[in-house]
């Protein structure tokens, strides 16, 4: 299959865009007609950049550093992400093998490409970030969905894992914290993944962007370091957008062993050329200077969180587990007897309030909703909620 079909395969299947995006341009139409939205679909920090990496950015772009890069980014960012790996993730990369992308999104697509071929399967545990499987089909491969539950914390289970796999499947991933979920992989369970990974030669990509934001006892582990030899089969993949509120900085990365970091490299040479060249210079006062920003966020989310169980534990007709990092809350609305779009479609234009139907994380059975929001927003947002799950 070629690339235009893979396309127009991809455009025209369940996953299209019109799925995540129509939830969110009824919102923006409701409030330009001057109607009160309570936005609970975010998916950004909802805080300023910090101040000193705005700075750091636009001193570079007064100073000139408007050209081109080395493709894998700049030296001196690619040495403080070589650092910054070792002392927070017990992960030795030489800089060489740290590719600055174009946001950690490309990043992930960018690793898939390196690794995946015509016919491969990646293995995907649902509910997934949107953009996973159609990665996947872009570069010619085959998603292979599995569904977890509650009942594992919306974690993927060793066994459901050796279940998927097949002599054709190429790569795993792994998203820690989640995004929809906020679930937080042990380093026990992520031993226990990578064991089977390395039984048959399987690719790790990690996903490790919601690093930072993580609550209460829960801690975060990268796969890649709990041996050598999970270190030499794994991608691992971070970013700037969510612990330092930069999503529109667009500025990702990849560290991998010494192929998979050419490979990508390579990628990225003959596609974009490089990352932002002055945003790389914010990127590296972010990595570099106070980090004060950071832990604030991180407890403000926190009781943001707290708050949100609270409430959302109360709510009849609904199940929802505790999400240990992210922003979000992955609530399982079955019971309520209404697939997640006409769920969404209803609660926005009924009550106002904006959420993202489950169908576009692949579980059709729930909806996530963000507290990237204010108390305030998030108290009336969801006494609405509330009042949508006893009329239903």
């Amino acid at each position: 299959m070629g690339a235009l079909e893979r396309f127009n395969k991809l455009s025209h299947g369940q996953h299209s865009p019109s799925l995540t995006l129509a939830i969110t341009n009824q919102a923006k139409a409701m409030k330009a007609r001057g109607e009160e939205v309570y936005g609970l679909a975010g998916g950004e920090p909802d805080m300023d950049t910090p101040e000193h990496v705005k700075q750091a950015g636009a001193a570079a772009l007064m100073a000139g550093f408007t050209k081109y890069t080395a493709a894998a980014g700049i030296p001196e960012l690619r040495e403080a992400l070589s650092k910054k790996l070792l002392a927070d993730n017990q992960l030795s990369y030489d800089a060489k093998d740290i590719c600055v992308t174009g946001g950690a999104k490309m990043a992930c697509y960018m690793a898939i490409l390196a690794v995946v071929e015509e016919g491969d399967e990646v293995v995907i545990p649902a509910p997934y970030w949107v953009s996973y499987p159609d990665m996947v089909k872009m570069a010619g491969g085959i998603p292979v969905i599995v569904e977890t539950t509650e009942a594992t914390g919306w974690k993927m289970t060793p066994e459901q894992f050796e279940d998927a796999m097949t002599p054709r499947t190429k790569m795993v991933i792994i998203n820690s914290p989640g995004n929809p979920t906020g679930a937080i992989y042990t380093r026990d369970e992520l031993l226990a993944l990578g064991e089977i990974a390395l039984s048959e030669d399987i690719t790790i990509l990690s996903d490790e962007i919601y690093e930072k934001l993580v609550y209460g006892d829960a801690k975060h582990v990268s796969i890649a370091s709990l041996s050598e030899e999970l270190y030499n089969i794994t991608i691992t993949v971070n970013g700037f957008s969510k612990g330092y509120s930069m999503t529109g900085w667009r500025l990702g990365y990849t560290a991998a062993p010494k192929a998979l970091a050419e490979a990508i490299e390579k990628i990225q040479n003959h596609t974009v050329s490089n990352a932002c060249s002055f945003a790389q210079y914010g990127a590296l006062a972010a990595l570099t200077g106070d980090q004060s920003f950071v832990e604030e966020m991180v407890g403000e989310y926190d009781v943001r969180r707290q708050f949100m169980f609270g409430r959302l534990s109360q709510i009849p007709n609904i199940k929802v587990v505790e999400p240990q990092g992210a922003f979000y809350f992955f609530v399982n609305t079955s019971k309520l007897g209404l697939k997640s779009m006409n769920l969404c479609d209803k609660l926005l234009s009924r009550y106002k309030v904006a959420a993202v139907p489950g169908i576009a994380f692949g579980c059709d059975d729930g909806i996530r909703l963000s507290y990237c929001t204010s108390l305030e927003i998030l108290a009336e947002g969801l006494d609405r909620f509330e009042a949508f799950c006893r009329e239903h």
